[in-house]
């Protein structure tokens, strides 16, 4: 009750929150929308070199621009760019349903998707860079897990709505199809909440930071100062070091379950399930995280919690030696709990050690670090899994990323540089 009444006290937090479970419902819908319409098609085939494809389509070009066009969430009103970003997103979700209903190519439907989904992580990254202007210093933490909670609720919501219209509408093209125009009510919501915010209200604030010159400079130096900023900022440095470590891991586990999935089932669609359920269940295990993580920073302060979430997940990667599917899935809750311990100590870091003329720049090349780390561990995944997906030595590989990721956490952070 006490947390309600903090949230419910902080009226701007709360259009936040409203808006980023619209974003992310209508996030969660999309992509789910989308693997059931590309790799899991009655129409369409797919196999590990598909999954990097589609994912490295999707993730890839906006990890690469993203931190350049990061440096607009500091240069101009993020309310605008909420509102211009979602406006976008609008237009794209509609022509990718058009795609999928002409059963026009994978890569056209990809390319349309690459453009909705770059749209999707400015939102993502404006609306982490915009909290702390929202909630008072001492509650940044607690209110970042709230947030995160309450978005990942959202897509996980999106995805399961996803699961229960396709049992309605059909696994075909048209049916992808017909789910993707439901995005349209979410997007279409969040792009009326975004309009609701008072000009300026979410930054970026005027600082001695802030990165003058013209629009084109920003942004043609957005990956430079978002670079320097990791750097200088060595508590930054270390949890995105043990974050990266950690998305290398799920992706080396999502190529594991799908080529078993596809393996088991070669007629494609039913298989689908049981892969949803490996992602549905990490992130179950991240929302419990979103809850722990406030007492456990707390008591061990940031450096000792991301270092305990990074050895337990090194042992927990273990367990799925067996490669059993039922294990995968229960190391996939797991791992999804350590894990998101370990962003959400990233996310604080940025939020309160970065000055806030430079925090669009570090969400943006968070969110490049994230995707770039899950599809390098899935290509190499891919180069070298059998067809059934049975081959240990990934999973052990896993286990030794983060005891890597764990090492350069220790090493960079330090006890004496890393506040609670």
């Amino acid at each position: 009750m006490a947390l309600w009444r903090s949230v419910r006290g902080l009226p701007q937090f709360w259009r936040l929150l409203e808006l980023r479970t619209a974003s992310q419902f209508g996030d969660g819908l999309l992509q789910a929308g989308l693997a059931g319409g590309l790799l899991f098609n009655t129409e369409r085939a797919a196999g590990p070199w598909e999954l990097v494809a589609a994912f490295a389509v999707l993730y890839l070009p906006y990890s690469v621009l993203g931190p350049f066009a990061g440096a607009l969430l500091d240069r101009w009103d993020r309310r605008s760019v909420l509102i211009g970003a979602n406006a976008a997103r609008l237009v794209l979700v509609l022509c990718i349903a058009a795609l999928l209903a002409s059963g026009a190519d994978d890569y056209a439907i990809l390319f349309g998707a690459l453009i909705a989904n770059g749209f999707t992580r400015f939102v993502s990254s404006g609306l982490s860079a915009a909290l702390p202007d929202v909630v008072p210093r001492g509650q940044v933490v607690t209110m970042n897990s709230v947030a995160t909670a309450t978005g990942g609720a959202g897509a996980f919501a999106g995805a399961a709505f996803m699961l229960a219209s396709r049992s309605l509408l059909g696994a075909d093209d048209l049916g992808s199809a017909a789910i993707i125009v439901i995005v349209v009510i979410p997007v279409s919501l969040a792009l009326w909440l975004s309009v609701r915010f008072p000009r300026h209200v979410l930054g970026p604030k005027e600082s001695a930071r802030a990165i003058h010159g013209s629009v084109a400079y920003a942004v043609a130096t957005g990956w430079l100062h978002g670079a320097r900023t990791v750097l200088a900022v060595r508590t930054v440095a270390a949890t995105l070091a043990g974050l990266a470590t950690h998305r290398m891991v799920l992706g080396i586990n999502s190529m594991l379950v799908f080529v078993m999935v596809r393996h088991g089932d070669a007629q494609s669609v039913a298989g689908f399930g049981t892969a949803a359920l490996f992602f549905f269940v990490t992130g179950i295990g991240a929302f419990l995280a979103n809850a722990i993580t406030p007492s456990a920073v707390g008591r061990w302060g940031r450096y000792r919690t991301a270092n305990g979430a990074l050895l337990l997940a090194a042992g927990i990667q273990l367990l799925g030696l067996g490669l059993q599917l039922p294990m995968m899935v229960l190391c996939g809750f797991l791992l999804g709990t350590a894990g998101q311990v370990v962003k959400l100590c990233a996310d604080t870091a940025m939020q309160i050690d970065v000055d806030d003329a430079l925090r669009g720049h570090m969400f943006a090349v968070q969110d490049a670090l994230f995707w770039m780390s899950f599809i390098v561990a899935l290509t190499a995944a891919a180069w070298v899994i059998p067809a059934d997906g049975h081959l240990s030595g990934l999973v052990l590989a896993g286990s030794a990323v983060y005891l890597l990721g764990l090492a350069m956490h220790a090493g960079v952070a330090g006890r004496r540089q890393a506040p609670s």
